[in-house]
């Protein structure tokens, strides 16, 4: 089943609101179970002027790749799928955890301690120099954020760019509790007042973000494994497998999932270039153990996110498979 939408509608507690009450109603419920807030009263009132004009440079990524310059050789995207167990998430969330720095009053999260360690792992394959600067961004859920606060039934799109970064030999140098101090204190300091202050900024020059803005080097994170993704069951059978659409695919983006196997576990789906992929899956202390990880053998074709004609299949039918690039596989 495939799922194509526009980002500008809804963000990715409202595509999940709207699934789970599809599902109810295919299985035979006479009413959702979950009302969705429709209520545009308190939502923040814009009115721009938008330039859809196609930009010069389309599949430019965020790492500055122009695919859009004949003598630049694009570079090759590979996607895999990395399956972080209940110990394996345990292991990652209690190294972060081991040293707590003196600047830091509160452990870290599973979700700080996990995309610090990729962050970190993904800049290590990268093979960045120490002054080069990386960049992690995450697309966050604001509805409790703004004021006054919307209600989690909110459907539309209330996530907003949360950009931080740091010089990739301060990353490479220490242990994981660094890059989740680092995210954990940019997550913190995202309240309502910068929201109000990113908005007024967009407004005053409005632009159609690109997949380079997500910032230089970067390693982005999208989707939540608090989504009950494997729990959306129209009436034959739970999905075998969920994924995101080849559209919202670009260097260093990865997305979280509730793991397959239940419990605790994390399954990430992230797109890198072929080289640094390749040393990636090699990197035990990343793995933890070699049966954590799954290739799916896909491939992009290029820097601009486009998968290549195989598309996604699922394994035995009752998984959801992307449409047209925004879907869910």
């Amino acid at each position: 089943m495939g799922l194509a939408f526009n980002h500008a509608v809804l963000d990715g507690t409202s595509t999940w609101h709207f699934m789970s009450s599809w599902a109810e109603i295919c299985r035979g419920a006479q009413s959702i179970s979950t009302q969705p807030f429709l209520d545009r009263s308190k939502a923040r009132d814009t009115r721009v002027k938008l330039d859809l004009t196609a930009p010069k440079d389309p599949n430019e990524t965020s790492n500055g790749e122009d695919a859009a310059n004949p003598t630049v050789e694009p570079p090759q995207l590979v996607e895999k799928i990395f399956r972080f167990s209940d110990f394996a998430v345990h292991t990652i969330k209690s190294r972060a955890n081991s040293v707590i720095p003196s600047d830091s009053s509160k452990p870290f999260s599973t979700f700080q301690s996990l995309t610090s360690h990729i962050w970190r792992h993904v800049t290590l394959a990268r093979g960045l120099k120490p002054e080069d600067i990386t960049i992690f961004t995450v697309f966050a859920d604001c509805r409790r954020r703004v004021d006054p606060p919307m209600p989690e039934e909110y459907f539309g799109n209330l996530i907003q760019a949360i950009f931080t970064g740091t010089a990739a030999g301060l990353l490479a140098a220490h242990g994981p509790e660094f890059g989740a101090s680092v995210i954990q204190k940019a997550i913190a300091a995202h309240d309502a007042s910068v929201i109000d202050a990113r908005n007024d900024e967009w407004e005053k020059s409005p632009k159609i973000f690109q997949f380079k803005d997500a910032g230089v080097n970067c390693v982005a994170v999208g989707s939540s494994p608090r989504f009950r993704v494997y729990e959306v069951d129209f009436g034959f059978g739970k999905p075998e497998t969920v994924r995101s659409g080849s559209n919202n695919r670009f260097n260093g983006m990865m997305y979280l999932y509730q793991g397959k196997a239940g419990g605790i576990s994390i399954d990430v789906e992230i797109t890198l270039e072929a080289s640094v992929m390749e040393k990636l899956v090699k990197s035990k202390e990343f793995l933890l153990s070699e049966e954590e990880e799954e290739d799916d053998g896909k491939k992009l074709t290029n820097g601009n996110g486009h998968v290549n004609g195989n598309g996604h299949v699922n394994g035995n039918g009752n998984g959801y498979v992307n449409g047209n690039g925004n879907g869910f596989v």
